[in-house]
């Protein structure tokens, strides 16, 4: 088999999958868990193919006996607003939010202390105490979110699952990033990394699993929640503990194919990689550690906690993010709109409600945005010739909305390079249309821009391609809570 020609990130695990699929028909020396455990890791290694590996572990939990969960767990730490930590330190003394995002005190540099050394002094009183305890055997947890999609009355779930990932390289294409991150949050991260020896939210992952076979080794026959709680957005959080070898073994082994693409937490993921590479045994470490037959990282830095998400579940929505972009010096809307003709075809919209705007916007067949101005709505619609502004980008970025939108809008219209942008000197990024047209009407801003959604197909194609998207291009909703589960390097 060392003469089939494999081409591209995808190709590889279609390969394994392909060959794993012949495996475990009926009737193949193959159609057993066993069979598919040696055999997948033997073509893995023939053919030198990085794939995904996982693992269970024994996490560390709140204890129901001793608090309420929904006193304790958090939005993640980059998604809580001055208003919401305040809120979260008033539920519980014992709210995850004082371990990742707590408030400085007054004489913390007097005292030696800061919101770092507090985290570790909390995370080690809190198990003393009894109000963590650590699973007795290495588990995964399923997790569901059952939601509404904001802005309409559609409810949906997305299903994944809880458990370690192994660490790996961009270069290796196992983990593929789709956002630039930033030196100042992963500075932070890295900071209550060292002090706590911990990670307490789960890097958000996505792989692609058409049949959903790993769905259905988590869900069918799924018996009651062992946990649940609402969240402060109505979203209600299952999880289901597993810690059946058997089952492991099976899910381990269908994710043994998979390529993973990161949906949030970039900024974690290249904090958790490097923490890794420094503490990585100077003897080569083995490929993983094996305790009670169910595979373990090779040393405990090596793998950080992921949520796992099928990319092709009707469940995973992506929310657009709308640009306000303010403080311009001397911006004319009618200037603007004649400027922008070179590129877009600009029509005018009767003044309506946000949702109108967003309902015409989706309906258009090609790249468009709704630009609202203190003088009214437009509806742009780029010209062919626009393409020819992208053409220093890498293919696959120039059929996105927002690569129209950042290199031709902001840049060439409205003077907002690619520093000012990741500055976010003169704009913000919101969830919320309506917000973001307020903001204008009310005079504190020039102009918004409103966006549709990027689509999967998109964003799986740029990562692929080893690409990066421009940046807030994506908002996965719901996010994942944090608290949930707790990986203890020690």
């Amino acid at each position: 088999m060392r003469w089939l020609t494999l081409r591209g990130p995808c190709a590889l695990p279609r390969c394994v999958a392909g060959i794993q699929s012949s495996l475990n028909a009926p009737g193949t020396v193959g159609s057993n868990v066993r069979g598919s455990r040696t055999l997948i890791p033997f073509i893995q290694r023939e053919f030198n193919l990085s794939m995904a590996t996982v693992y269970p572990f024994r996490a560390w939990r709140y204890n129901p006996s001793a608090v309420r969960l929904e006193d304790v767990v958090t939005q993640p730490y980059d998604k809580i607003s001055p208003a919401m930590q305040q809120a979260y330190y008033q539920r519980s003394p014992y709210n995850l939010v004082r371990i990742i995002l707590g408030l400085p005190e007054l004489f913390d540099a007097e005292r030696g202390e800061s919101v770092y050394t507090r985290a570790a002094r909390d995370f080690s009183a809190w198990k003393e105490q009894g109000v963590l305890v650590q699973e007795k055997t290495p588990c995964i947890f399923a997790y569901a979110q059952r939601f509404r999609v904001p802005g309409t009355g559609i409810v949906k779930e997305r299903r994944g699952f809880i458990a370690l990932g192994k660490l790996h390289d961009y270069s290796e294409q196992v983990v593929f990033r789709h956002e630039h991150t930033l030196s100042g949050p992963k500075s932070d991260r890295l900071n209550l990394l060292k002090a706590t020896h911990a990670h307490f939210g789960q890097i958000f992952m996505l792989y692609s699993d058409p049949a959903r076979s790993v769905e259905s080794i988590l869900y069918d026959g799924a018996g009651p929640a062992e946990a649940e709680v609402t969240d402060e957005y109505g979203v209600q959080h299952r999880i289901w503990r597993i810690s059946d070898p058997a089952t492991i073994r099976l899910l381990t082994t269908a994710m043994a194919d998979k390529k993973l693409i990161i949906a949030d937490g970039h900024h974690r993921y290249e904090t958790a990689l490097n923490y890794s590479r420094e503490h990585a045994p100077a003897a080569p470490a083995p490929s993983e550690r094996v305790t009670s037959q169910l595979p373990q990282p090779p040393y405990p830095e090596a793998a950080v906690m992921m949520t796992f998400v099928n990319m092709d579940s009707e469940g995973l929505v992506i929310l657009p993010t709308h640009r306000v972009v303010h403080s311009l010096a001397g911006f004319q809307p009618e200037i603007f709109s004649r400027n922008a003709q070179a590129w877009f075809t600009v029509d005018p919209l009767p003044a309506a409600e946000t949702s109108s705007y967003l309902e015409q916007l989706s309906a258009q067949p090609g790249t468009a945005f709704v630009a609202v101005t203190r003088t009214g709505a437009l509806l742009l619609r780029a010209r062919p010739e626009a393409a020819a502004e992208l053409a220093a980008l890498p293919e696959p970025q120039r059929k996105l909305d927002l690569s129209f939108l950042h290199t031709i809008v902001l840049d060439r219209l409205l003077g907002l390079d690619a520093e000012k942008v990741r500055e976010q000197t003169n704009i913000r990024y919101l969830r919320d249309a309506a917000e973001a047209v307020d903001q204008v009407r009310r005079g504190e801003a020039d102009v918004a821009f409103l966006t549709n959604p990027v689509p999967m197909e998109q964003l799986r194609e740029v990562a692929f391609a080893g690409s990066v998207m421009p940046q807030k291009s994506t908002d996965f909703y719901p996010k994942l809570l944090s608290g949930l589960a707790i990986y203890a390097l020690e």
